[in-house]
């Protein structure tokens, strides 16, 4: 695997950091994939399955996301999007997915996205489904209740304390709850794999975990509000394949419920080549827990099917 990281300056003249791994010249190119990572998180997290997607002849490419690793300008900004910061997030994709379009013309083009990744992913099934081949969604979640009361917490919080404010309260509703059922609790994170080395090493990075800000959180929710829209369903296209798959353990999805009831959902749209995977244990990082090898091969036997 050949890799190397290199910036993207956007339309709105913010610089963002790319992530390029890519096969051996020996290996012949079948397809592209561009990953979407999730929140609190880094692109470069992915090195690892992107060295199993190159060796199969999959060029990967990732991009920090604003707020989020190198493209963040500070440590400090870690966690705060600016305005509108996850309509620039839909944006900054398809920006850099316009500039693979350039590069690799007529090879099959793929967008995975993780968790925060996948609901922007959803977002973009629903706007932008033309500029790709099809669609992998990991650690997602189908319609969710209570999101206005949600969003009124953070609108409430954000006209007291201003956008930037590093939000405890709206980080506690949402994660507070994520390692019940685990025994024993090691740590904060533990829901977010079995593989304690993995937890460990995500604490450590100093790019993830991050308390994000009002603004966020904000924004956050109106994104979601805004894929569950029965309009924004009824746009998705029915000739592109969507591949799902989560740990059935995983509170982001639900324990898998969420994530079964959008695989219900994209089936009785109409959508031709829908399929869902739930792991028996998996929590919310499956490319990074203890089956990791099945998930993946599992991931590029649905690549090769397809590509």
């Amino acid at each position: 695997m050949k890799e190397r990281s290199f910036t993207l300056i956007n339309q709105q003249g913010m610089t963002l950091h790319l992530y390029e791994w890519l096969p051996e010249v020996s290996v012949p190119l079948k397809g592209l994939i561009q990953v979407v990572h999730g929140m609190a998180e880094t692109a470069d997290r992915y090195a690892r399955v992107a060295s199993s997607l190159c060796e199969s002849g999959y060029a990967v490419y990732a991009h920090d996301q604003r707020g989020h690793g190198k493209t963040a300008k500070s440590m400090e900004e870690l966690g705060h999007t600016g305005e509108n910061g996850f309509y620039g997030m839909e944006n900054d994709i398809l920006e850099v997915s316009s500039l693979l379009k350039d590069k690799y013309a007529g090879i099959p083009h793929y967008l995975l996205g993780h968790s925060m990744g996948s609901f922007l992913t959803q977002r973009i099934i629903e706007n932008h489904s033309e500029a790709y081949s099809g669609f992998i969604l990991s650690g997602t979640n189908g319609p969710r209740p209570n999101l206005c009361i949600a969003k009124s917490l953070a609108l409430f919080q954000v006209k007291l304390q201003g956008v930037s404010h590093r939000s405890l309260m709206l980080n506690a509703i949402i994660f507070g709850r994520y390692n019940q059922g685990i025994t024993p609790v090691r740590t904060t994170f533990d829901w977010l794999s079995r593989d304690e080395d993995e937890v460990d090493k995500y604490i450590a990075n100093p790019y993830c975990g991050e308390v994000c800000t009002t603004g966020f959180f904000r924004d956050f929710f109106q994104l979601l509000q805004n894929i569950q829209k029965p309009a924004s369903y009824r746009s998705i296209p029915r000739n592109k394949p969507i591949y799902l798959f989560a740990g059935d353990r995983d509170p982001v999805g639900l324990y898998g419920k969420g994530v079964t009831k959008l695989h219900e959902i994209y089936l009785k749209l109409g959508v031709k080549d829908v399929e869902c995977r739930l792991y028996p244990g998996g929590r919310h990082e499956m490319l990074n827990e203890i089956n990791r090898d099945e998930v993946t091969a599992d991931l590029l036997d649905w690549l090769e099917r397809h590509a």
